[in-house]
Parts: C-alpha cells; sequence; structure tokens
C-alpha cells in the first residue's frame, strides 16, 4: 500500500527507524535475536531518540513482518522473523563488500530492463534497490556493478517481481571508452569519498582517545558503538566495494575500513556487555 503525504514519514521518523534498524542488526542479533520493548525504548531514547518515535519504529517494523511479539521472562518484547534476519544478512553483505575491494578480473554484472510506463512506479523502486545496492548507471536502463553483486540484484529483481522485465549479465569489460571513465560517469566517486573523508573525521580523534583510555564507560562504548554502525551503515550502499585499479589514487575507502574496523574492535564487547542489563527483569 502507497503511503499518503501525510502518512510519510517525519525526518525524525525516518532517524528512528534507521538507528532502529541498526540496533537490531548490531545488537539485537547479538543477544539471541530478541529485544525486551521496555529495555530497548530506554537504549535508543538514550542515543536522542525520544520514546513515542522509538515506539512508533518498532510498530512500523512489525507491520512490515520484522517483529513478531514475544513476551520472555515476564518481560514485554519482540523476536526478530526470518525476514528480518534475511534482510539483515544480506545487508552484512553489501557492507562487507565496500570493506573489501573486488577483483578486477572477476569480471561485472549488468542489469537493463525495459519495463513500461503504465508500471512506472515500479521501474522507480527497482532503480533505487539498484542504487541503494551501490550498482553505478551507465546507459538508459543499463546499471552496473562488481560480478559479486549479482545475488543481490537478483533479490532486488525478484522481490519487485520483474524479473521478465530485465535481462542480467556477468561478464568481462572488454572495449570501448577506458574503464577508469565508465566507472566515473556510473558513480559519483566524489560524493563517496566525500563521505568515506567525513567518518574519519567524526570519528579518528575519538578513535585515539579510546585507545589511550585506561578504563572505558560502558554506556559511552555503547553510545559511540551504536552511532558508528549506524554511520557506517549508509556509506557502503553507494559504494559495492569497486577494484582498486578503476579508483582515484587518495581514495579514502580504506582508511575508512581501517578506522571502523579499529572502532568495533574497541567498543563492540563492551557496548553490548552494558545493552545486557537491559534484558533483566528489573528487580
Amino acid at each position: 500500500m502507497s503511503e499518503t503525504k501525510g502518512d510519510r514519514p517525519t525526518t525524525t521518523a525516518r532517524r528512528s527507524r534507521t538507528v532502529l534498524v541498526s540496533f537490531l542488526g548490531a545488537i539485537v542479533r547479538k543477544m539471541g535475536n530478541w529485544m525486551p520493548i521496555a529495555g530497548t525504548v530506554e537504549l535508543l531514547t538514550a542515543s536522542g531518540l525520544d520514546a513515542a518515535s522509538v515506539r512508533t519504529a518498532v510498530f512500523r517494523l512489525k507491520k512490515r513482518g520484522w517483529l513478531e511479539s514475544e513476551s520472555r521472562a515476564g518481560m514485554r518484547g519482540y523476536t526478530l522473523t526470518p525476514a528480518a534476519l534475511e534482510a539483515l544478512t544480506a545487508g552484512d553483505e553489501v557492507i562487507w563488500h565496500a570493506r573489501q575491494p573486488a577483483e578486477l578480473g572477476d569480471g561485472w554484472c549488468f542489469v537493463n530492463f525495459s519495463v513500461p510506463e503504465s508500471a512506472r512506479a515500479l521501474r522507480h523502486r527497482l532503480t533505487g534497490h539498484l542504487t541503494s545496492l551501490g550498482f553505478g548507471n551507465i546507459g538508459s536502463a543499463v546499471w552496473i556493478a562488481p560480478a559479486r553483486m549479482l545475488p543481490a540484484a537478483q533479490r532486488a529483481i525478484a522481490e519487485l517481481d520483474l524479473t521478465e522485465q530485465c535481462a542480467v549479465f556477468v561478464g568481462d569489460y572488454v572495449a570501448g571508452q577506458p574503464l577508469t571513465a565508465m566507472v566515473r560517469g556510473g558513480w559519483d566517486l566524489d560524493e563517496i569519498d566525500l563521505r568515506y573523508r567525513e567518518f574519519i573525521r567524526a570519528y579518528e580523534g575519538e578513535a585515539e582517545r579510546l585507545t589511550e583510555a585506561a578504563v572505558i564507560d560502558g554506556r559511552h562504548a555503547y553510545l559511540t558503538y551504536l552511532g558508528v554502525i549506524d554511520h557506517w551503515r549508509k556509506l557502503p550502499f553507494r559504494d559495492p566495494g569497486l577494484p582498486r585499479e578503476v579508483l582515484p589514487e587518495n581514495w579514502s575507502g580504506p582508511a575508512a575500513v581501517q578506522l571502523f574496523e579499529r572502532m568495533v574492535t574497541i567498543l563492540e564487547g563492551r557496548a553490548l556487555a552494558h545493552a545486557a542489563a537491559y534484558w533483566s527483569s528489573p528487580s
């Protein structure tokens, strides 16, 4: 069902939803795929969200089929559904690809589609899906990404029931304009690089402080960890992990990846330990 203008989520609602999805992936999956609603609201309001928007985001994800009500040890809560776990795992694959550059010799995945004007909304949804997976647009209805993105493209096409309207190929780029020129035309490399540099500026100082700290407070670790995950999670969905050979020499992706992994190493265990206290019944 499409949303009317009045039903469209506000900026606050969108942020609550994205932070909640980051929370599900980074915290809830590691806590047995279940979350207590009271503890979740407390943890997410500590990160700057308001309780009403958190509950609304939970409700929306429940309607979407990501969450099912389930009480444990006298606590009301929600369990992640198979659909949620599949979506989060697919997101992990995209994030991992951006952290590991593709091999140029593995080739490319090409997607071409022909969707009639009467189904324009579906066409827009497909292009949105491909863009969010990191595909670049190199011509009219022609999209390209490293070959390893084939399964992700097939899932996106199947979800929209557009398999019959699409042609998907995997192969080598053998002739034509220089490959670097094609890549620069298909992706906004300057914008992607800028986002990586912004991530570095946001967290490199904090990484140094945490490395030198004798003790790291659990609440601070949790808040910083969730912020890092939520910030990073959005970046690779514009970058499918292009081969190094087609990227600028000063590409900041590797430095951003190194910083991200350093922050996760420092914070993850402490953040989960802090969150675990909210999975216990109040005494």
